[in-house]
C-alpha cells in the first residue's frame, strides 16, 4: 500500500526512531519513503550474501557495507540499499557517495525499480535484485546512464563489477571467483 501523509507528525518521527523502525527509511527528493523493518527470510539473506561477498571483494580492494547503508546523491536525496559495495574513497561522514554495487533483495511491493534513476545518478555501477524466496536473481548494469540487464547464459552471469559469477540453481545462489565458492 502506498499512502502520502502530508505533515507527519514529529512525535511519530522520534518515536519511530526511538524504536529503531527508521534505519530503512529513505528521502526521495525531499519525500520520506518509510519502509518497514524486513522480514527474517528478508534479512538472512541479506546477512548471508553479505557475509560471503566481503571474502570475495576485499582482494579487489573493496568494502560490503550491510547496515543499512545510505547511499547519498544530491540534496536531501539518500536511498537505503540492502548491501552496498564500494571503494573505500566513496566513504565520507554522511555515508555512501556512490557506490559500485548495490543489492536490493525484493519485498513485497519493493520500491528497487524505483531506485534506478537515482543510482545512476550516484555512479552505482551494478544493481543485483534478489528474490528471498528462491535466490531469482536479476544484474543490471549502467550502460551510458542507464541500466541495461546482464544476461544468464545457461543459467551463469558474471558480475560486470566484481568479474564473479553468479549461479542460480534451485532456491540457492552460487557465487564463484575462480575456484572460491559460496552457495547462500
Amino acid at each position: 500500500m502506498r499512502a502520502v501523509w502530508i505533515g507527519v507528525p514529529e512525535s511519530f518521527l522520534e518515536e519511530r526512531h526511538r524504536l529503531g523502525h527508521d534505519k530503512k527509511d529513505e528521502l526521495w527528493e525531499g519525500v520520506l519513503h518509510m519502509v518497514p523493518p524486513p522480514s527474517s527470510a528478508h534479512m538472512l539473506l541479506s546477512t548471508r550474501l553479505a557475509m560471503a561477498l566481503q571474502r570475495l571483494v576485499e582482494p579487489r580492494g573493496l568494502i560490503v557495507v550491510n547496515s543499512d547503508p545510505g547511499v547519498f546523491g544530491s540534496g536531501r536525496n539518500y536511498r537505503v540499499p540492502d548491501i552496498a559495495v564500494v571503494s573505500p574513497t566513496r566513504i565520507s561522514p554522511r555515508g555512501l557517495e556512490g557506490a559500485e554495487l548495490v543489492i536490493e533483495v525484493l519485498s513485497p511491493e519493493d520500491e528497487s525499480r524505483d531506485k534506478f534513476p537515482f543510482y545512476a545518478n550516484v555512479g552505482v555501477r551494478e544493481i543485483w535484485l534478489v528474490e528471498p524466496s528462491n535466490r531469482a536473481t536479476e544484474i543490471y548494469e549502467l550502460v551510458e546512464g542507464e541500466y541495461r540487464p546482464v544476461p544468464f547464459v545457461e543459467g551463469v552471469a558474471r558480475s560486470p563489477v566484481l568479474g564473479i559469477e553468479l549461479r542460480v540453481s534451485g532456491d540457492q545462489l552460487e557465487l564463484r571467483d575462480g575456484t572460491d565458492r559460496a552457495t547462500i
